[in-house]
């Protein structure tokens, strides 16, 4: 554990970081030590892109392969290297939190060793993931507590992909995820027979990310103002679902992202009319009454922003055929996600 600094001297660092930030305890402190994000014209020393990319390809969203591949997360750009060159920086949690789940056998994952926490912010359940790292900190494990700004791990390069991740674009892919299901294995092994999965409730397709780019400098700008759950349910629509269904985990996990109608309310709940930004998160429900659902099916696509889906081609969710928008089967599986 020789890399491993003592916790209160990063623990004071993020501390004075976030003094200098004017943010508020309880939003998120950046993972490592490089604050290039914040600086004009920085982005060049804070993100690292894919091999002959410039930055811009280390960012989140549909920023690859010509705007057709998504990118989970944040590519944050490696400062200090060992005396072999490797990546040394350390990995600090970004939030008070819990550890959710730990990976440390890289040939099992294409983030490598990686590292999940989970956190409790302005009522949201919230997780970051801190991947290709070179080890995770000892002593953790599912369960263990840390605090914002607490030592997690080591920077690395480590993934499962032929490729490789060389030195000089030694990274931490970092995200910031809310959970869709907390029983994906079930749902997996039920709809996905005989394919594997290494990581249970863990895999990533258990998660939906936001930007953190847009959090941090939202959060930056707006200081104590800033609020996540107000951020999430402010995201652009790329389209509503209606479900027939009434009882799922997500409106007891985020309650404060489930909308009043005072009708059903009254009239009672027979399903929820469900919007999704372009990743694919559902950041608002809607309960409904029989009367406001608009069709007899289990699942019914109501509307699709077309300015939004023509804005990421990395969308997988819609598709228009012969005039009208309809669910892909990835959009279709996220739903029966969401609903099992």
């Amino acid at each position: 554990m020789r890399r491993f600094i003592r916790w209160s001297q990063y623990t004071a660092f993020a501390l004075l970081l976030c003094a200098g930030h004017g943010l508020q305890a309880g939003v998120f402190l950046l993972p490592t030590s490089n604050q290039a994000i914040y600086e004009p014209g920085g982005e060049d020393r804070f993100f690292v892109g894919t091999t002959g990319r410039t930055w811009e390809s280390g960012t989140f969203g549909g920023v690859r392969s010509g705007g057709h591949q998504f990118h989970e997360g944040l590519d944050i750009r490696c400062l200090n290297h060992d005396q072999r060159g490797e990546p040394a920086d350390p990995i600090l949690a970004s939030a008070e939190g819990k550890v959710a789940y730990i990976n440390r056998k890289p040939s099992l994952s294409n983030y490598g060793t990686y590292l999940i926490l989970q956190h409790r912010i302005d009522g949201i359940e919230v997780y970051t993931v801190y991947a290709h790292l070179s080890e995770v900190r000892g002593d953790l494990q599912a369960g263990s507590p840390v605090k914002a700004g607490e030592q997690i791990g080591v920077m690395g390069r480590t993934a499962n992909t032929g490729e490789g991740i060389s030195k000089e674009r030694a990274h931490l892919h970092y995200e910031i995820c809310l959970l869709i299901h907390d029983q994906f294995a079930a749902w997996h092994a039920k709809y996905r027979r005989g394919q594997r999965n290494d990581h249970g409730n863990w895999n990533g397709q258990a998660t939906r990310g936001l930007d953190p780019r847009a959090i941090l400098l939202r959060q930056r700008a707006e200081g104590d103002r800033f609020n996540l759950a107000t951020y999430i349910r402010n995201q652009t629509e790329l389209c509503r679902v209606q479900v027939r269904d009434t009882d799922f985990p997500w409106l007891r996990r985020y309650p404060s992202l489930v909308a009043r109608n005072l009708r059903a309310e009254k009239e009672g709940v027979a399903g929820y009319e469900i919007s999704l930004n372009f990743v694919g998160v559902p950041y608002r429900m809607m309960p409904l009454t029989a009367g406001e659902l608009q069709s007899r099916s289990t699942v019914y696509l109501v509307s699709v922003n077309a300015a939004e889906r023509a804005r990421d081609r990395s969308g997988k969710l819609v598709t228009e055929r012969n005039g009208g928008w309809e669910l892909t089967q990835a959009g279709r599986d996220l739903i029966s996600l969401i609903t099992y």
